[in-house]
């Protein structure tokens, strides 16, 4: 397993089999673009096999700290460890940029998702409520 962080639009729609709908190239290239968004991916034998998107939010009495904003990895290369290993790989590049924290909203009945942050040393913060707001469709 190679992990490598994306740097291109061509690397970011190769994973696309892997994100929750099909990327575009407008949209990778904005994601490149914006400033604190990092994608990692794991590569097995050359391909995409899973990836860790986060976030670097900044706020004045806080300092920056990153949002671990998705993890997938692809149903044939689970429970090998490598969720695991994109989180690590994130969460030390968010300390050597200098992020004081990292964090991750998880629903209650995830319990790969639960598993794999307890495993990258994660502690449980408490109950979590998300709410949300939908504007319509992507633009």
């Amino acid at each position: 397993m190679d992990i490598r962080t994306a740097t291109t639009t061509a690397e970011l729609l190769a994973a696309g089999h892997l994100y929750d709908s099909p990327p575009t190239p407008k949209w990778a290239s904005l994601f490149l673009a914006a400033g604190g968004h990092l994608m990692l991916i794991a590569h097995v034998d050359g391909a995409p096999a899973g990836f860790v998107s986060g976030i670097e939010m900044l706020h004045p009495d806080k300092g920056t700290e990153r949002c671990l904003y998705e993890l997938a990895v692809d149903a044939p290369y689970r429970r090998r460890g490598i969720g695991r290993a994109l989180t690590d790989a994130l969460a030390a590049e968010a300390r050597r940029r200098g992020c004081y924290g990292m964090w991750v909203g998880v629903e209650r009945d995830n319990e790969a998702a639960l598993a794999t942050c307890r495993a990258a040393g994660a502690g449980d913060d408490g109950v979590f409520a998300m709410r949300t707001w939908e504007f319509g469709g992507p633009s």
